[in-house]
């Protein structure tokens, strides 16, 4: 038989195998486009249905997202069977990469369980502002997945944390409640007249429309220190005025305190210096 004669028996039965694979991969193609428009739709009227029914973002997400992994999953089986791979393979196949991806991603799995933890528990929920305690980032929650809790920064720097680190670590909800209390030291000389910086600072309070009025306004004295008397005080404000409210006292109190002619003393530190037994000079300096 002439190379002629095996040519043309290679491709008689050959052809109509690559034929029915180029159509099989056609018709893979086309169910691969259709099934993702499918996904994303069934995930469009889960998320609407969990909405609808009040379920919070964080939960609607994390869901969402979970239906979104199992409709992939099952739309790569479903184009393996079309392009020809037997059922048996492909639970063999399945079950040797659920095996290894499970030994692999111990920490994902790790992770997913997390998530549940919080969805479940809510410790915090988007758009509380946290503060994850191990690894001291914090920021607002803005999306909790399967496996990472994403966080924005008041800086606009994104922070993505595995769902264990913040299940295994303490984590501060800074926003768990509308209100939270401001607490200020301030310092002034041991020679200033405590009454007059305490009424100063009563009145700072009563002014300022970021305090809470009917909270109880608490201002004492806090500390006895080496080179000031240190007050506190203490006010309630609404949990997003905290920081404002925060920058304005201090910049009210500083004006207030200068016009009154009441000093916030500098660390300082006295040193005696000593001749032959006897004390020759005396000498403050800034620390």
């Amino acid at each position: 038989m002439n190379a002629a004669e095996h040519l043309s028996n290679y491709f008689s039965t050959s052809l109509p195998q690559i034929s029915k694979f180029m159509i099989n991969a056609g018709i893979a193609a086309l169910v691969f486009f259709i099934g993702c428009k499918v996904i994303n739709s069934l995930t469009k009227f889960f998320t609407g249905r969990l909405q609808k029914r009040g379920a919070d973002i964080g939960t609607t997400a994390y869901l969402a997202s979970f239906v979104r992994v199992i409709g992939k999953i099952l739309l790569a089986v479903v184009l393996l069977g079309q392009l020809g791979v037997k059922d048996a393979t492909i639970v063999a196949a399945l079950g040797s990469v659920g095996v290894g991806l499970g030994l692999a991603l111990q920490g994902g799995m790790a992770n997913f369980a997390g998530g549940l933890i919080i969805l479940l528990l809510k410790p915090f929920a988007v758009g509380d502002y946290i503060i994850e305690v191990s690894e001291k980032n914090e920021g607002t929650v803005k999306k909790i997945d399967m496996f990472y809790t994403t966080l924005r920064t008041v800086d606009n720097r994104k922070i993505v944390i595995p769902n264990k680190q913040l299940t295994d670590a303490s984590v501060i909800n800074v926003t768990a409640t509308g209100k939270r209390m401001l607490a200020v030291n301030i310092g002034i000389s041991y020679t200033d007249d405590i009454d007059k910086a305490r009424n100063i600072l009563e009145e700072i309070c009563k002014n300022d429309p970021k305090v809470i009025q009917d909270r109880n306004i608490n201002i004492h004295v806090d500390e006895l220190a080496d080179s000031s008397v240190k007050l506190g005080i203490q006010v309630w404000t609404d949990t997003d005025n905290y920081f404002p409210l925060k920058w304005s006292l201090n910049e009210s109190i500083k004006k207030a305190f200068d016009q009154a002619g009441i000093s916030i003393p500098y660390s300082q530190m006295d040193v005696h210096l000593f001749e032959n037994g006897k004390r020759s000079a005396v000498k403050g300096y800034e620390e």
